[in-house]
């Protein structure tokens, strides 16, 4: 039997993300960064890419024992979630799970042209954390390697008003069953509610694991 989600709370989810802009305004940074070069960037990484590597607390360890997997079957992507973390929606590019009492897991695939610049995408997307963090809209910013894909972590400050959204959040690149695809992963709640949630968020986005 599927699980119908009521609208309110599918615009709720939605109020979470902003993820089409971000694409877009991704791949603006990355065309004029590249412009005039024709040479197309991998998406793979390796282990002396300088990216860091989750180094979990005993806490999120103990969140990860206690958790179960799912998987985003079409798109070979799995994470451990703690009991709650209710399936929402899930389709080829995009995958919600979780509540509003729980928190969200948020998940998006773009299918990126073959050509284009990835690593410059992402490089963007890493000097803009950093600006962010440097305006005090982020309270972290870095590059990070899960599960051997290097890609940019950030967490947001709390937001002015305590009920806003505030995200923790990671975007990389790889190359999938014939796709230059960018992952957009998010784990997000109220600010009010972020900090008591802060070690689940971090052992769910360190939990997955990404076939190449």
């Amino acid at each position: 039997m599927k699980l119908i989600v009521p609208l309110g709370i599918l615009m709720f989810v939605l109020s979470f993300c902003g993820i089409t802009d971000q694409i877009q305004q991704q791949i603006k940074d990355a065309t004029d960064s590249s412009s005039g070069d024709s040479t197309s960037d991998t998406t793979e990484t390796t282990s002396d890419s300088g990216a860091e590597t989750p180094d979990l607390t005993s806490a999120q360890k103990e969140i990860q024992d206690n958790s179960t997997e799912v998987e985003w079957e079409d798109q070979g992507i799995r994470w451990k979630l703690p009991d709650g973390w209710n399936k929402m929606d899930v389709k080829k590019e995009s995958f919600n799970y979780g509540s509003p009492a729980t928190g969200f897991l948020i998940g998006t695939i773009s299918v990126m042209p073959a050509n284009f610049p990835s690593e410059t995408s992402l490089e963007a997307t890493y000097n803009s954390a950093l600006e962010q963090l440097k305006n005090g809209k982020y309270e972290s910013a870095r590059y990070l390697e899960i599960d051997g894909v290097k890609g940019v972590e950030w967490i947001e400050a709390m937001p002015e008003e305590s009920d806003s959204p505030r995200r923790h959040q990671w975007i990389a690149f790889r190359n999938y069953q014939g796709q230059n695809q960018q992952l957009n992963i998010m784990v997000s709640t109220n600010g009010d509610k972020f900090g008591d949630r802060k070690d689940t968020f971090a052992a769910i986005m360190y939990s997955m694991e990404i076939n190449k």
